[in-house]
């Protein structure tokens, strides 16, 4: 694909994906499209060689099993995660102040807060009925969380604190107890259903993606971390060989924002659970899936941080990613990324095949940084991993920015590291 496809798959995908639900059920979609079965977990899973999917919640692992795959088989995973940092509605959400209607939302995970301001957003997430289904919902623009007047707060731009209870309350509509106000937890339920009965909700900025620069080279969007993963791991899951010497799997989780100690993160048995039932359809023993876990690499792809021009001294003096200069290897001495010699070699294989450049990211000194579901799953599992990502500007705002060039040179490279 050209770099301008890729674009713009990538921001329908985003389009399409307001939450981890819409972003694992989308994935769903797109590899059944391609051929893959989906499969249930509380079902007996087929044994033989083809291609396969599994959803759990917000998360979804897919797979392809080989001709001659044997109970040593290595695995080649791309690891990445479907969330976003954000708003989730809190139950009993309606707030009525000042003649407004409001919703009263909690924080998910590290937003930069300000960014959501003054802006049109809708409210996504998934909605469980009375007979136990579940159907996804996205409205149109309905709420905004609006900025004080800088004629009110003169001090606004001296960096004023944002209190994270008072002050990021969306409007939604007038006083829904006033005869011309909007009940907005009547139009919620209109929309979610009469057969409703529990509901996980967020807020969404409903601005498309959009190409920026004089010469378009950047796409800014919401979501792209972590979804740039997303979309290049369900790529290159999609175009993995079916006769190779590995078995590979893209395993999309949820709740990285919030520490991945959820049955749909990485912290939980979601991969575990299925490497097993892949190994024992092949007649594994414990000592085959241990020798097929040590043959095995994990890549965890998450997004990085590019030099920010306004604030280069927050970057380290030698390693200084740049736009268009291709993928991040994240490295840490503390093992917040799991980067190690063998891996970095491993990466840079995979990016001499796909034909594109990799720059190494570390963190300045004083400053410890993020980290990745990367030990997260190196913990859980033992297998060899390697975190890599995609740089971005405004990482964590409610609109962030990627170099198309870079966005393109991933795909490549998760899509080499894939097919071996």
């Amino acid at each position: 694909m050209t770099v301008d496809a890729i674009a713009s798959e990538f921001a329908h995908f985003v389009t399409e994906s307001p939450t981890a639900f819409h972003a694992a059920a989308v994935a769903r979609d797109r590899l059944v499209a391609a051929g893959f079965v989906e499969l249930a977990e509380q079902d007996a899973w087929p044994t033989e060689p083809g291609a396969y999917v599994v959803v759990r919640d917000g998360a979804v692992i897919a797979w392809r099993l080989p001709d001659g795959a044997s109970a040593t088989t290595p695995f080649r995973i791309l690891g990445a995660h479907t969330d976003s940092p954000g708003f989730r509605l809190k139950p009993n959400p309606v707030v009525r102040v000042g003649g407004w209607e409001q919703l009263n939302v909690e924080v998910y995970g590290g937003p930069i807060l300000s960014t959501w301001f003054d802006r049109e957003l809708r409210i996504a997430g998934r909605v469980v009925h009375t007979d136990g289904t579940v159907t996804l919902l996205s409205t149109d623009a309905v709420a905004r969380i609006p900025n004080l007047a800088i004629h009110l707060d003169r001090g606004v731009n001296a960096g004023n604190e944002i209190d994270r209870q008072r002050h990021t309350l969306p409007v939604v509509g007038t006083d829904g107890s006033e005869a011309s106000g909007v009940d907005a937890l009547a139009w919620l339920r209109a929309r979610l259903g009469a057969s409703a009965v529990s509901w996980d909700l967020f807020l969404a900025d409903t601005q498309a993606p959009a190409r920026v620069g004089i010469d378009g080279s950047f796409l800014a969007s919401g979501r792209m971390d972590n979804l740039t993963s997303v979309h290049a791991g369900l790529r290159g899951i999609v175009d993995a060989p079916a006769d190779g010497e590995h078995i590979p799997v893209f395993a999309a989780f949820d709740h990285e924002e919030v520490g991945s100690a959820t049955p749909s993160g990485a912290g939980g048995p979601f991969l575990e659970d299925v490497l097993a039932r892949v190994q024992e359809g092949l007649g594994a023993s414990r000592s085959d899936a241990a020798r097929a876990f040590r043959a095995s690499w994990l890549l965890s792809s998450d997004a990085g941080h590019l030099v920010h021009p306004n604030y280069a001294e927050k970057h380290d003096p030698t390693n200084r990613p740049r736009p268009g200069g291709g993928p991040l290897l994240k490295i840490s001495a503390n093992q917040r990324y799991m980067t190690e010699a063998k891996g970095e070699a491993v990466f840079a294989a995979a990016c001499a095949a796909a034909g594109v450049p990799f720059q190494p990211f570390v963190n300045v000194n004083t400053i410890p940084g993020g980290s990745t579901i990367g030990p997260i799953a190196a913990t859980r599992l033992g297998i060899p991993t390697v975190d890599i990502g995609v740089g971005l500007l405004s990482m964590h705002s409610a609109r962030e920015l990627v170099h198309v060039e870079d966005l393109a040179a991933l795909h490549g490279a998760v899509g080499a590291f894939l097919a071996g």
